[in-house]
């Protein structure tokens, strides 16, 4: 299943004017990351992915709309998954984008992947 390409340009014109906002296509969705990792994804299996705080969890899970994301067999207990109904305003996509930025706010800068051409100068090729 396709992510929900609306939804990825609303999240899009939320961040605009924020620096260093990226978006990778990985998780069967459109992930919207910063230099401290993936606060929310336009998903695949449809809705809006979410990180969360692993603390308030299950506060959040208490609303409307909002579930377990669960990936495979795998329990995700740092993300959501809120369904469509739960973000139709633009205020209400914009609270469960916040949350997925304030989630990842005391995270340590994320390790950029080493490059093949690093790797290789590393072991001497």
């Amino acid at each position: 299943m396709a992510y929900d390409e609306e939804l990825a340009e609303r999240i899009r014109r939320l961040m605009a004017g924020r620096r260093g906002i990226t978006e990778r296509t990985m998780m069967g969705g459109l992930t919207f990351m910063n230099a401290k990792g993936l606060f929310c994804s336009a998903s695949g299996k449809g809705g809006l992915l979410v990180r969360v705080d692993p603390a308030s969890r299950d506060r959040f899970l208490g609303e409307a709309h909002v579930e377990p994301a669960d990936i495979g067999a795998r329990r995700m207990t740092g993300f959501l998954r809120v369904r469509p109904e739960g973000y139709r305003t633009e205020q209400s996509l914009k609270k469960w984008v916040e949350r997925g930025l304030a989630a990842v706010a005391d995270r340590a800068v994320a390790a950029k992947p080493k490059t093949a051409k690093r790797k290789a100068a590393k072991r001497g090729k």
